[in-house]
This record gives C-alpha cells, sequence and structure tokens, in this order.
C-alpha cells in the first residue's frame, strides 16, 4: 500500500542558506506548500528579498551559520514570530574548487564550520526543540560528493561525508521518537556554486527547483536517501560490489573526474571571492589560529 502523504500546510520551516540558489527554490516550494517559512542568510539583503517575494508571514534575515550562539538565537526569533520549528533544512554550504596543495588553511577552516559543523549544530537544535513534542523533521543538504571522492573538491568531500555520516546516526538515534531525519544528495546543481562547471556526459545539470521538489517529496513521504536525479541512488547501489579500481575506472570513462580539475577559474571567480567572506565568524576562528601558529613559529625560533 502506497504511503499516505503528509499535510505540509502551516508548519514552521527553516531554511539556512535561502537567500539564493537551492535554499530560495527550497523556500519557494515551502510556501507553496502553505508552510510558514524563515529564511536566513549571511547576506541579510538576500534573505529579506526571498522572504519579501514569498509574501505571506514569512520572514527573512541575516543568519551566519558559523556563529553557533547567533545560529541558536535566529531559530529562538524564528520560534517567537512564528511558533514552534516543525521542520530545518540545513542548507548553507560553499563549494570552493582547486587541488588540496593550494588551499589554505583559511578555505579549510570556513568550509569545515559551514558546511559540516554548522549542520551538526543545526541538527542539536533542531533535535532538542522538536524531540520534546515529538515531532519535526530534519533536512540535511549533503551532495553525491558525499559518497565518494572528486579531484579537486577534497575538503568539500570531507565535509560532504561527514553530513552523510551525521544523518545516518541520528535516523538511528530518532527512531521511534517522532522526529525524522532526511539527507539530500544532488549531483550539479545550475547555481552559482557551479560557476565554470560543464556537466558530465552521463549526468546533466539538475535545477534548484528539481531539488527543492525531491525536498517536498522526502517530506511528504519521509524518505531518507534523497538522490538528484534520482536514478543516480540506483546506480550507485549497483556500484557498490563492483572492487574500486572497476568503480574508478567507469568515473573516468563518464570524466567524472575531469570535471572540477577543468573548471574554468575565472568563471568561478566572482563566486570565489563571495565564498571567502561567507563566514565572518569562522573568520575569528581563522585569526586565532594563524596568531597561534605565528606565536608556535616565534617560541620555535627562541628556541632554536
Amino acid at each position: 500500500m502506497a504511503k499516505e502523504p503528509r499535510p505540509l500546510f502551516g508548519r514552521v520551516a527553516v531554511v539556512t542558506g535561502g537567500g539564493r540558489g537551492i535554499g530560495r527554490a527550497i523556500a519557494r516550494a515551502l510556501a507553496g506548500e502553505g508552510c510558514r517559512v524563515a529564511i536566513g542568510d549571511v547576506d541579510a539583503g538576500s534573505a529579506e528579498a526571498a522572504a519579501a517575494e514569498l509574501g505571506g508571514d514569512a520572514v527573512g534575515s541575516a543568519l551566519d551559520v558559523s556563529d553557533r550562539r547567533g545560529f541558536s538565537a535566529f531559530l529562538d526569533e524564528v520560534e517567537r514570530r512564528l511558533g514552534p520549528i516543525d521542520v530545518l533544512v540545513n542548507n548553507a554550504g560553499i563549494m570552493p574548487v582547486g587541488p588540496i596543495e593550494e588551499e589554505d588553511d583559511a578555505t579549510a577552516i570556513r568550509l569545515i564550520e559551514i558546511n559540516l559543523h554548522a549542520v551538526i549544530h543545526g541538527t542539536k537544535e533542531a533535535v532538542r526543540r522538536m524531540k520534546p513534542r515529538g515531532t519535526g523533521h530534519i533536512v540535511n543538504i549533503a551532495s553525491t560528493a558525499g559518497k565518494g571522492g572528486a579531484p579537486h573538491l577534497a575538503t568539500y568531500c570531507a565535509t560532504k561525508h561527514g553530513v552523510v555520516g551525521l544523518s545516518e546516526a541520528i535516523r538511528g538515534e530518532l527512531r521511534g521518537t517522532g522526529v525524522d531525519v532526511s539527507v539530500v544528495l544532488p549531483h550539479f546543481v545550475s547555481t552559482e556554486l557551479i560557476a565554470g562547471i560543464k556537466a558530465t556526459r552521463a549526468v546533466p545539470h539538475s535545477t534548484p527547483e528539481q531539488v527543492a521538489d525531491a525536498v517536498i517529496d522526502a517530506l511528504r513521504y519521509n524518505r531518507f536517501d534523497v538522490w538528484i536525479p534520482k536514478r543516480l541512488g540506483p546506480l550507485w547501489a549497483l556500484s557498490m560490489p563492483l572492487p574500486r579500481s572497476a568503480r574508478e575506472a567507469i568515473g573516468r570513462a563518464l570524466k567524472f573526474d575531469r570535471a572540477l580539475v577543468e573548471a574554468d577559474r575565472a568563471a568561478r571567480a566572482a563566486y570565489e571571492a563571495r565564498a571567502a567572506a561567507s563566514a565572518p565568524a569562522a573568520d575569528v576562528v581563522i585569526a586565532d589560529t594563524a596568531a597561534e601558529r605565528e606565536e608556535a613559529e616565534e617560541a620555535g625560533e627562541r628556541a632554536a
């Protein structure tokens, strides 16, 4: 018997990184289902514009997900204005592209703080709010990069593997509590994030709207693994019994290994610059790390 779809009308839904791209499409889709939507984005103007586009009682405000106290305060304010949170979509993320030896510490820290630590924190906050009420749904936006590795995307892949592992673990922890979890695994999606990256032979770029539709489907039918395009799920499962050498050979034949290596860096420049300024709170960690390193180097020089 087919599952009965869950109604979403009247639910309070929060979307991080909802000012543009996939997040904005998800917010629009949730509002279309009758949800009361709150949008957070490091760019306050884009969050406010996205909320204004939705109309009604949608709210949009500044949110730096790497600022954990600020993230918690943002959720408190959403609940004050709209009511208890029913859906949290941890969507905010960045994707710098380049060989690992060229990646500086600042970039690695931003990736981990935004793509992984913020998802961990958002998930904790959602569980603390939803579990006592016995209802809620957490949607973590990962990537197909969370199921494999891609050259020139090493730390990004590491963060998305982390999101997948986190989601799988809390799915087990929350079984029977009434709080559900979904992990979304898009391939390349046509947003600024993939500027300068060509579609691979086997998998064309998806649209933000296709991702948003998949999220709505996951909420309605309580789906955990959400692959976009959907056919990637069965293909991944079929490939798992193959030896690693065979899987890698297939990837090379389909040019999965070249998509990022051959990215047009000039076309990505504007995005990369914006991504580098997307986590003000993480910049404090970066500054502290740099200061500690400088102090250690000076101590080493004095000892010598």
